[in-house]
């Protein structure tokens, strides 16, 4: 089997790339930098601009499956410059994607996309399982509706579609974690706004796991990649701080403070959504990290 995936040199792609060629499923990836192509048999690389429409159509010689991972993180101060790199990186990609399986033969029948539970309005009460897609009118909201309908089109090409809504990654090696437990490391840790805010969270580990799951067993729809676990703000930091062994003493940080610091980026800190992992459980797929302090002592020492 040969897989073709997209920001496949990212965070999450190097993991899923490592666990494919584990389970030797050939991966060819496609790569905005020329420097990054690597030609082997298990592993190759493919040029794409997709600002300007360019693709190496080589790159789907004997794809079945495509894992699309590419797009600007969200992890950078918003401007609005950039709110519209978020949005369009995703949606040039995609468009990309499906205008040149359109055009070519293939033998491309089933797309795994990245999205994100960013989609769910932020709330301290509600659980959100996958059903409950309608959103809010706010900035991420609006970019996961408009990237999973550009996801949808491959559909039109009668291509199975699956849909992984991202939970706060857990990492040692870059995303939230690492920007999470600095300040915790110096002594300085602190819960954000009320510390009641819900965090549905996943294991890098068990997010590859994930993917590749639903890959072998060509699942479809819209699945959440989170831990069965989601634990509040201030139990987070709580037992980040107990993991590294290191105390609590500062307040709570207040919002509008880091709204001074990262502008709307902010909104990132304080967002609660509760989200449920009910269904990729229930489609037989097993966490190896369901509660958050053996990820942390996996990942932090």
């Amino acid at each position: 089997m040969r897989v073709l995936i997209t920001g496949a040199t990212g965070l999450i792609g190097k993991e899923i790339v490592k666990l494919c060629l584990k389970k030797n499923i050939q991966v060819n990836y496609l790569t905005t930098s020329k420097s990054k192509i690597a030609k082997k048999a298990n592993y190759h690389g493919f040029y794409w601009n997709p600002k300007i429409n360019e693709i190496d159509i080589n790159c789907f010689n004997d794809v079945e499956i495509i894992i699309h991972l590419a797009g600007a993180s969200v992890a950078k101060r918003w401007t609005p410059c950039y709110k519209k790199e978020i949005l369009s990186s995703r949606l040039q990609t995609t468009k990309l994607l499906v205008d040149s399986l359109k055009k070519h033969e293939n033998k491309v029948k089933q797309v795994i996309s990245a999205s994100a539970i960013g989609i769910y309005p932020d709330s301290l009460s509600n659980y959100y399982e996958e059903d409950h897609s309608t959103g809010d009118d706010s900035f991420l909201s609006e970019v996961v509706k408009q990237w999973e309908n550009a996801v949808d089109a491959f559909s039109e090409l009668g291509i199975s579609v699956a849909k992984i809504r991202i939970g706060l990654l857990m990492s040692n090696k870059g995303g939230a974690l690492p920007k999470l437990v600095k300040p915790i490391r110096l002594g300085l840790g602190a819960a954000f706004g009320t510390g009641n805010s819900w965090q549905s969270w996943i294991h890098i580990e068990d997010l590859s796991r994930l993917f590749v799951y639903v890959l072998n067993n060509n699942l479809e729809g819209v699945y959440n990649a989170v831990a069965p676990n989601p634990v509040s703000n201030q139990d987070l930091t709580k037992l980040c701080a107990k993991v590294l062994d290191k105390p609590l003493f500062l307040p709570n940080i207040p919002k509008f403070f880091m709204k001074l610091v990262l502008g709307d980026m902010h909104t990132l800190l304080f967002l609660s959504q509760r989200v449920s992992s009910k269904k990729i459980e229930e489609a037989g797929f097993d966490f190896k990290y369901y509660h958050l302090e053996p990820a942390l002592k996996n990942l932090l020492t």
